[in-house]
């Protein structure tokens, strides 16, 4: 095989690599919002060809056309599923999947485990593995709690369950649809929901082995913040009282009344508030927000001479700080959660749910109390809520399914409309497999009859689409265009097929996997299949083979987001229930690749006939 390298493509194939590797490179910094960096990368392109025209095939290429990733059928479908699987989340249609579950962890945890591991990766070939995952999660939170046993062990196997069970259908992941889409606009086949089903079952019950038998005994134990059992603390105010002690006085004054404890978030007087600088001159009629134990809130009231209040309650003998039936519980920031984007000011979750925030934790990072300025950070997927409310609260709050809690209980929510929703969740998957229609016109529809029966409200629609999730796919497919059109895809192409001269056919299928799987790991899924199709595409040109097992490889390994804990939006939302840090994804994660990686790298070739 001729191994010359390949002459580079023109100034616009050129532009167009390297806004790549900015892109890439933009799309790895957590400072940068997601949705901003697909933004630019989208204006860029679509300024530079109307500045810049260029000519593909004699015909101009119209920057209008960058944009119609927006309208574009995968796009559609990855909307509409999320929106379905939104449904079932809030009816509570797989609930009585989680109480089997959770009755069966009580007679044999062993069993209980893989059961649990088959049925994240059965569900998930059918419905995005999110509200999988925040079905699973409270019940092994629960289990955990129950038993005295770490859910880390547990945790981290079921959330890469539901990720190689999401590679066995065409609606399984975002990833799989947008490759497919892509690669039906490149002249292919259009891949049917079981056409990979075989090689992804296999590399799935392989992986679902090694999660059950090898994966927990290599975890360390992690301890969640769940597990804190720090004194409860009450936010409280304290209301100046007319000729008090604390009338006319300044906040150092008063501190150094209390002994220089006593931590005060803010002060507001009528509508108004004021910072609580040490030379903030009180007033009669002021409100001091602080947050303490029910003693010293007791004591600060006592010695200041001013009312405490709990809200709008007076707290007195009658009307007493009380924990005895108090409880500690975790709320996750999923995908579609009202929380997601939101400030803790601006979710007002105190007031809203009648219950007090102790602390927040993000992943990666160590646990913040309230001491900290946390009023104006903003919630991210992944983020844990450590908060305390009565245990009715809390119970009415998991009912509410408006957000993921976790806590030492399993109770589900459940409504009437949960068979309707699985019953129009199913008829969308059916209509699909059997060909009757496309999956964006069959999942479009289905929405539709979960609002017109009530199983979704439109409030529920807006949570469930992800702004991050729509912006990476327009400007993916706009960069997958661009890199087409201009000729970078086939210098790519031909790059590939120079480095790997004297290579097999099935070697460089496994090579070209095993970078989509690196890829994955450190951008975006979605961004990493969208680029990566057209370039299999290309190199099953360059070779003169069938272009399905090389997209089949870009598919599969732009699905292995198993190595880093922001690879997948659920590695976040486990790694924030489980405690686990960095390192476990990786001690767990490389492995997994390699094993998925290695089977799938056997049996590709032989299922297309690469020998």
């Amino acid at each position: 095989m001729d191994s010359i390298m390949p002459a580079l493509p023109d100034g616009h194939g050129i532009a167009i690599l390297l806004l790549i590797v900015v892109a890439l490179f933009m799309f790895t910094r957590e400072e940068i919002p997601l949705e901003t960096s697909s933004l630019l990368v989208l204006v860029v392109l679509a300024v530079g060809f109307a500045l810049f025209p260029y000519r593909y095939n004699g015909e101009l290429v119209d920057p209008i056309d960058l944009f119609h990733g927006f309208g574009h059928e995968a796009l559609i479908a990855v909307c509409a599923l999320m929106i379905a699987g939104q449904g079932l989340v809030r009816t509570g249609a797989l609930e009585p999947i989680g109480r089997l579950l959770a009755r069966f962890w009580a007679v044999s945890p062993m069993f209980s485990l893989l059961l649990t591991l088959l049925i994240g990766a059965f569900l998930s070939a059918f419905v995005n593995n999110v509200p999988i995952v925040v079905l699973l999660l409270p019940i092994l939170v629960s289990v955990a709690l129950r038993t005295g046993k770490p859910a880390s062990g547990m945790l981290m196997p079921m959330g890469f369950a539901t990720l190689v069970g999401g590679m066995g259908t065409t609606i399984g992941t975002s990833t799989n649809l947008l490759v497919i889409a892509v690669a039906a606009d490149l002249g292919m086949r259009h891949f049917q929901m079981f056409d990979f089903f075989l090689p992804a079952a296999i590399a799935a019950s392989v992986a679902i082995l090694y999660l059950w038998l090898v994966a927990p005994r290599i975890l360390p134990v992690r301890v969640a913040s769940l597990d804190d059992s720090s004194p409860r603390l009450f936010t409280a105010q304290l209301h100046i009282e007319e000729d008090g002690f604390s009338d006319g006085r300044t906040l150092s004054e008063l501190q150094d009344k209390v002994g220089s404890n006593m931590n005060i978030s803010a002060i507001r007087r009528g509508e108004t508030l004021i910072v609580p600088l040490p030379d903030a001159m009180l007033r009669a009629g002021d409100r001091l927000r602080i947050c303490d134990t029910p003693e010293n809130l007791t004591e600060f009231s006592s010695t200041l001479d001013a009312a405490l209040f709990a809200g709008e309650v007076r707290v007195d003998d009658e009307n007493p700080l009380r924990a005895d039936d108090q409880q500690i519980a975790e709320i996750v920031v999923t995908q579609g959660s009202l929380l997601e984007g939101s400030t803790l000011a601006h979710a007002r979750l105190a007031e809203r749910y009648h219950m007090l925030i102790l602390a927040l934790h993000r992943p990666g990072t160590t646990l913040q109390t309230l001491s900290a300025d946390l009023g104006d950070l903003r919630l991210r997927i992944g983020d844990v809520l450590l908060v305390q409310g009565s245990q009715e609260q809390i119970a009415s709050l998991k009912q509410s399914v408006e957000l993921l809690v976790l806590d030492a209980t399993s109770d589900l929510p459940h409504t009437q409309l949960a068979p309707l929703a699985l019953t129009i969740m199913a008829s969308i998957v059916v209509v699909a497999a059997l060909g009757l229609m496309p999956i964006a016109i069959s999942a479009v529809a289905g929405v539709l009859l979960m609002i017109l029966t009530r199983c979704l409200r439109w409030q529920d629609v807006v949570q469930a689409l992800s702004t991050p999730v729509i912006m990476i796919v327009v400007a993916s497919l706009a960069l997958g265009m661009a890199l087409l059109k201009t000729g970078g895809a086939n210098y790519l192409a031909e790059l590939y097929v120079a480095l790997s001269a004297g290579a097999s056919p099935s070697t460089m299928l496994s090579g070209l996997m095993l970078i989509m799987a690196i890829l994955t790991n450190i951008v975006s899924n979605n961004a990493a299949a969208v680029i990566g199709t057209p370039i299999a595409f290309s190199i099953s040109q360059q070779l003169g083979l069938p272009p399905e097992p090389y997209v089949l490889a870009v598919l599969f390994g732009a699905n292995m987001s198993y190595a880093t804990p922001m690879a997948y939006k659920t590695n976040l939302l486990v790694m924030s229930a489980g405690g686990y840090r960095f390192s476990d994804f990786m001690r767990v994660g490389i492995p997994l690749t390699i094993i998925v990686w290695l089977v799938l790298s056997w049996i590709l070739p032989k299922l297309y006939g690469l020998g």
